[in-house]
C-alpha cells in the first residue's frame, strides 16, 4: 500500500520526538552542517551574484503552506493585451549563491534533497539560504530566474522566455487564505487568474490524457502528549498553483530537447496488469468504472473526501512506480522522454531550494533559450545526476514511510486489543488473508493479517489491534 504525504503540528516536543531522532540516526540522515558550509553559506547569503536586470517592480506573490519559509516559486498572472494571458514565474536562484565545486556545493550533492519528518525537516542548504537570502520571501529582493511563458485563450503555450532577474514577492499567501478569496470574489484580477489559467491547464491535461492524483494528505496534531490523526483533502487552489508548476516543467522539457541536452523527469507507461488490478481494486470498492471510461477520465471523477475514493487513489499511486531521471546531451535524445502521468516532457525545475536536480534544470534552459554555451560544471555533473537523485528519493521516501509507521504506532500503542472498524483497500495477490484495512477513525492505513478467511476486498471489516510500538513494531491489526 503506498504511504501518504505526511505533515505534523506540534509534534517537536512531544515523545515521539525521541523515536524520530532515533529514526535520523539509523538512516544516516545528514542533519547537522559542516562549518565550512555554514561559513561560505553565510558568505554567500551577504555577497550574491546578482543579475543585471531588475524586475522587482512586478508584484509577485508566493502560495504556499502557512508556516513555509523555503519559498522555490513566486508568480505573477496577468492578461495579455490582445488575448490570452501571461504566466511570470519567478525560481529561487540558487546558483547565485552556491559556487560550484566548493563545500557548500559537495553538500548540497550528500543530501540531495530536502527531507521532511513530522516533527522537522532536514534542509538540501542551510536555512541562512534556504528560509533566508535565496528563498522568495515577502519584501525581500531576490535573485532568481525568471519564466515568462505566453499561453493563448485556451491556455496553450505559444512563448517561453527565460532569464536572471531580481525580483521582489509582495505578498506570502496560502492555499486555504487563495480559495476563499477566490470563491468569495474577492481575490485582485493576478490571484482571480490562478483559477482561470489553471482550469484551462486541466482541461488541457485532460486532452492530452495527463493525470493529476489529488491524494489526501495526512495531518497529524499533537495536543498535550495526545495524538491526533486526519486527513487534509487538497483544495482547487492546490490542483490551480501545481498547473503552473507543471506548465513551467513542460516549457523547460521543450527547451532541453530542442538545444539537444538536458535531464528529464521520465515514467514509462504501466503495464496492462497493473491497470487490470486497479480495475478489480475499484470494483471492490464499489467504484464504477465503466469499460469505455478511460483511467484518466476516472480519477478525475473522485472525491478524494470519501473514504473509498480515497483509498483507492492511493492505489493508484502504485502506477507512477518506475519514475526517474534520463539525462542526454549533444542531440542524443532518449527514447524515453516522456512522463506518463504528465502525458508529455516534463523536468523538475521549480523548486531548486529542496531538490539538486532543479539548480542544474535552470541553468539548461537559460543557456538553451538564450542560445548560450551550458556551464562546464552542469555538463561535468549531468550523467551522474540521474543516479544522485534516485538515491536521494529513495531515502525521501524511506524517511515518508517510516515516520507513517511510527506515528501511527505511537498514536496507538496504548490500545492493544482494542476493537476497530476498517475497510479491506487491498489484498496480497498470492495471500489472501494479508492484506491492508484502512481505519474509520482514527486515520490510520495498516497491514491486517492472521485470518484464516480471505479478506473481503473493498468491504467493512471489524479488526483488532495485536501491535503497535513505535520505533519497534509497526500497527498490525487481525480480523476480529
Amino acid at each position: 500500500m503506498p504511504r501518504r504525504h505526511l505533515r505534523a503540528t506540534g509534534a517537536a516536543q512531544a515523545p515521539l520526538g525521541a523515536v524520530l531522532r532515533e529514526l535520523r540516526t539509523t538512516l544516516d540522515v545528514p542533519e547537522e552542517f559542516p562549518a565550512e558550509v555554514l561559513a561560505e553559506a553565510r558568505e554567500a547569503a551577504a555577497r550574491p551574484r546578482l543579475p543585471d536586470r531588475d524586475e522587482t517592480a512586478i508584484p509577485f506573490f508566493t502560495i504556499d503552506p502557512p508556516t513555509s519559509t523555503d519559498l522555490d516559486q513566486a508568480m505573477h498572472l496577468s492578461r495579455r493585451p490582445g488575448g490570452g494571458y501571461r504566466v511570470r514565474y519567478a525560481i529561487a536562484d540558487v546558483a547565485a549563491f552556491v559556487t560550484p565545486g566548493g563545500p557548500l556545493d559537495a553538500e548540497a550533492h550528500r543530501r540531495v534533497t530536502t527531507l521532511y519528518f513530522p516533527d522537522e525537516k532536514v534542509p538540501l542548504h542551510p536555512p541562512v539560504l534556504s528560509e533566508g537570502a535565496a528563498s522568495l520571501l515577502p519584501d525581500q529582493t531576490c535573485p532568481a530566474v525568471l519564466w515568462t511563458i505566453d499561453l493563448d485563450a485556451d491556455g496553450r503555450t505559444e512563448t517561453t522566455d527565460v532569464v536572471r532577474a531580481l525580483v521582489r514577492s509582495r505578498a506570502k499567501l496560502d492555499y486555504k487564505g487563495v480559495q476563499k478569496a477566490i470563491d468569495g470574489g474577492t481575490a485582485e484580477e493576478p490571484v482571480a487568474l490562478l483559477e482561470d489559467i489553471g482550469t484551462l491547464r486541466e482541461a488541457l491535461e485532460v486532452e492530452r490524457g495527463g493525470i493529476s492524483l489529488n491524494v489526501p494528505e495526512q495531518e497529524i496534531v499533537v495536543h498535550d502528549g495526545a495524538y491526533e490523526l486526519g486527513y487534509r483533502a487538497p483544495l482547487p487552489a492546490d490542483s490551480w498553483n501545481a498547473q503552473i508548476s507543471l506548465l513551467t516543467g513542460m516549457a523547460a522539457a521543450d527547451l532541453m530537447l530542442a538545444a539537444g541536452t538536458g535531464v528529464l523527469r521520465t515514467l514509462p507507461a504501466a503495464p496492462d496488469g497493473a491497470v487490470g488490478r486497479l480495475r478489480r481494486v475499484a470494483k471492490a470498492l464499489r467504484i464504477d468504472w465503466p469499460h469505455h471510461v478511460p483511467y484518466s477520465a476516472l480519477v478525475r471523477s473522485l472525491d478524494p473526501r470519501d473514504p473509498h475514493h480515497a483509498a483507492f487513489l492511493q492505489e493508484c499511486t502504485t502506477l507512477l512506480r518506475g519514475a526517474g531521471y534520463t539525462a542526454f546531451r549533444g542531440g542524443d535524445v532518449p527514447d524515453l522522454a516522456t512522463h506518463a502521468a504528465v502525458a508529455a516532457p516534463y523536468t523538475h525545475c521549480t523548486a531548486p531550494l529542496r531538490r539538486l536536480v532543479d539548480r542544474y534544470a535552470s541553468e539548461l534552459c537559460l543557456a538553451a533559450c538564450n542560445q548560450q554555451g551550458v556551464p562546464e560544471w552542469v555538463l561535468t555533473a549531468l550523467d551522474s545526476l540521474p543516479k544522485e537523485m534516485a538515491e536521494g528519493t529513495r531515502r525521501g521516501n524511506t524517511v515518508e514511510r517510516e515516520s507513517v509507521d511510527i506515528v501511527e504506532a505511537a498514536l496507538l500503542k496504548d490500545r492493544i486489543g482494542e476493537m476497530f472498524d476498517a475497510v479491506v483497500v487491498d489484498v496480497k495477490d498470492h495471500e489472501p488473508a494479508v492484506g491492508t484495512v484502512q481505519l474509520t477513525e482514527p486515520a490510520v492505513v495498516a497491514r491486517v493479517e492472521g485470518g484464516a478467511a480471505a479478506l473481503p476486498l473493498g468491504e467493512r471489516l471489524r479488526v483488532r489491534l495485536t501491535q503497535a510500538d513505535p520505533g519497534r513494531a509497526k500497527v498490525r491489526f487481525a480480523p476480529a
